[in-house]
């Protein structure tokens, strides 16, 4: 089978953020034939306009998130929660990621999504959220792969997720449980 690739979606832009920290520990997770790779570039899309997705004139920088989103086998997503819900940067990709509207790059993609807070509730607004913004775009969602961090300042404070045994552990399963989906998608295509 040829390599799996999944690409990631960090939801937060801030260059220390733990939740950057937690895609890079799933990135060191990947089981051997797995692509990880996080997506660097979302501060560059402008918000999601209609005048602007126009058929040979889309924003370079949001055309290469469709080509990045369509090349991939399955996308995880790793979403603060800000105020109660998703970040702003990664509901505009999902919404640039599902058009056209029917067609979009993320029709039919597997996904899981990965939430973080500071609080206890573990970022679960910002998760269900980002699933149901994710399902009516026409994603599969991968519930089984799903995971939750609560308390983050604590948890992952002083040191990077990746030196957290535990976090490591449920970030494969995640990984992995998104992968399984990704490869059962590409035989049924």
């Amino acid at each position: 089978m040829s390599q799996t690739r999944i690409l990631t979606l960090v939801g937060s832009l801030r260059a220390a953020s733990i939740n950057r920290q937690v895609a890079e520990a799933a990135v060191q997770t990947a089981p051997e034939g797995v692509e990880v790779a996080i997506y660097e570039g979302l501060a560059d899309i402008p918000f999601y306009n209609e005048d602007l997705d126009v058929p040979g004139s889309v924003p370079a920088a949001a055309q290469a998130l469709r080509d990045a989103v369509a090349a991939s086998n399955g996308l995880l997503l790793v979403t603060p929660e800000y105020n109660g819900t998703l970040s702003a940067v990664l509901k505009n990709a999902i919404d640039w990621a599902s058009r056209p509207y029917g067609a979009g790059a993320l029709k039919d993609r597997p996904v899981a999504v990965v939430s973080g807070s500071i609080s206890p509730n573990a970022g679960q607004w910002a998760h269900a959220d980002a699933v149901k913004a994710l399902g009516v775009a026409g994603a599969k969602v991968v519930e089984s792969a799903h995971l939750h961090f609560g308390t983050f300042g604590q948890r992952f404070g002083d040191a990077h997720p990746r030196e957290d045994a535990e976090a490591l552990t449920q970030l494969a399963g995640t990984v992995r449980e998104l992968v399984v989906a990704a490869r059962e998608a590409l035989v049924s295509a």
